[in-house]
């Protein structure tokens, strides 16, 4: 909700006034748009659907590839095509499907034959997302595209991109393809083998502009409007991450940390609001690090300006940062869900890793949090599972100590990705050239087993049930 008093901010009209171009031109009636005496290009987004044991919707929104659309906002025409739109139409008669109390909750899917590289895991093998048939429908409907782009986050989903390129291939021969994401950057020679026309490699968009022949505006908002409906929004106030943990590809995606303009998130959160979300996932590697310059002067700006939503941080916070004045920020501003990343109680592990975050500062960002009036159930520490460097009685030590702080634990499967340490350690044990042998379900089963990594599974939720009940205010 924002602060209904009429603001002169220019970057506020500048935005909105972008939206309702947008609007007008992705009207049938308003095609006839020139560009330089030129009709602009047709670009479908598309974010394909997930292949994997499970899927959850946890805020997850194709935010990388919304934002290279904003860049080209007025210049070409676009369509989104969003596999995991939990607000599609085929979605509301779907039962059992329906969102909690953040808008996060599960997604269709059916099930399918584990591939063979993951045979040995004796887990259900699933197609999450919107039925195929709605896509090759909504392909033979809007008539071909210039080009589309498609993006995925998890290496090993590069199945849903297959699917995804073979629809679009047999609709629409002449269409250039265009693949982003996680998943080319890391496994670019295998992403080659699927067939696409360009990949974008990185955060180096050059190639993409040259591509396409389109000068972009850096200075423009992701192109959220492209939804239909929306309820949840994604938000980063930083580029990058300042630490080296070894299990993490951050620095190798996005390189080193950099914050970007105040006024630019300032502007993309006021256009989420316009536009009916009321939830917003911080998609930062690291929000917290030098809040004083970045996060907190942000979160004051929403205070002032009287913007109401609800923040939420699935990516891990990190607690030694969490100081008792930014806990009381974070909650006066409208966080509701901070997820804290924590790993392993064991500081010889954590010193191996990274020294990211000692039980000592996560105690203290615990009492700090709940001190500043954040619900105790809301408060999550995250603890991976399955990591080839720690043993079972170190990773119980963990979960215990987190229940001890009265907050919640959740176990993070480890998937060892390529290039980084503790990835290429790993090869001893997978094929780290197949993506689908990343998998997060997949790994701590080889490395555990299926019935300790059940049971471990089994004590975290036994641990987090044992927390007192969470009173609503």
């Amino acid at each position: 909700m924002l602060d209904k008093q009429p603001k002169a901010k220019y970057y506020r009209l500048t935005y909105l006034m972008a939206v309702t171009s947008e609007r007008i031109s992705n009207n049938p009636a308003s095609k006839q748009h020139v560009q330089q005496g030129n009709m602009k290009p047709k670009i479908l987004l598309v974010n394909p659907p997930i292949y994997d044991f499970s899927a959850y919707d946890f805020w997850l929104k194709p935010a990388g590839m919304l934002r290279v659309a904003g860049f080209l906002r007025g210049k070409a025409d676009f369509k989104l095509f969003d596999y995991l739109d939990r607000l599609a139409p085929f979605m509301a008669g779907q039962r059992k499907l329906e969102s909690d109390r953040w808008d996060r909750g599960r997604f269709y899917c059916q099930n399918l034959p584990v591939p063979p590289p993951l045979k040995t895991i004796p887990r259900y093998f699933r197609r999450f997302g919107l039925p195929r048939k709605i896509f090759t429908d909504f392909l033979a409907k809007e008539g071909p595209f210039d080009f589309v782009m498609v993006q995925t986050t998890m290496t090993y989903w590069y199945k849903g991109l297959e699917e995804v390129i073979e629809d679009v291939r047999s609709a629409w021969p002449q269409a250039k393809i265009v693949l982003g994401g996680n998943y080319v950057t890391l496994c670019y020679d295998h992403a080659q083998k699927l067939g696409a026309d360009l990949i974008v490699k990185g955060t180096n968009l050059e190639p993409l502009w040259k591509y396409l022949g389109i000068h972009p505006d850096l200075k423009q908002p992701a192109m959220w409007e492209v939804y239909d409906k929306l309820n949840v929004g994604v938000l980063k106030l930083t580029e990058g991450c300042p630490f080296s943990c070894s299990y993490c590809s951050v620095p190798k995606v996005y390189g080193k940390f950099k914050p970007r303009s105040l006024e630019h998130s300032l502007a993309e959160l006021e256009l989420l609001c316009q536009l009916g979300a009321d939830n917003i996932a911080f998609y930062d590697d690291a929000l917290l690090f030098e809040a004083d310059k970045v996060l907190t002067p942000f979160l004051s700006e929403v205070l002032k300006r009287n913007i109401r939503v609800n923040f939420h941080s699935p990516n891990a916070l990190n607690a030694r940062f969490i100081t008792k004045n930014l806990a009381e920020l974070m909650v006066r501003s409208g966080f509701k869900t901070f997820y804290l990343g924590f790993e392993s109680a064991s500081k010889q592990w954590q010193q191996r890793t990274g020294s990211k975050v000692f039980s000592e500062e996560l105690e203290r960002a615990t009492r700090y949090l709940i001190a500043a009036g954040a619900e105790p159930d809301n408060i999550t520490a995250y603890q991976i599972l399955g990591h080839p460097h720690i043993d079972i009685q170190q990773l119980e030590t963990s979960m215990r100590f987190v229940h001890s702080l009265g907050i919640r634990g959740m176990l993070a499967d480890f998937s060892p990705i390529p290039g980084t340490p503790d990835g290429e350690y790993c090869r001893k044990w997978i094929d780290l050239n197949e993506p689908l042998m990343h998998n997060k379900t997949a790994f701590p089963i080889i490395m555990l087993g299926f019935d300790e990594s059940n049971r471990l599974k089994d004590l975290q939720r036994r641990l987090n049930r044992e927390l007192p009940e969470k009173t609503f205010s």
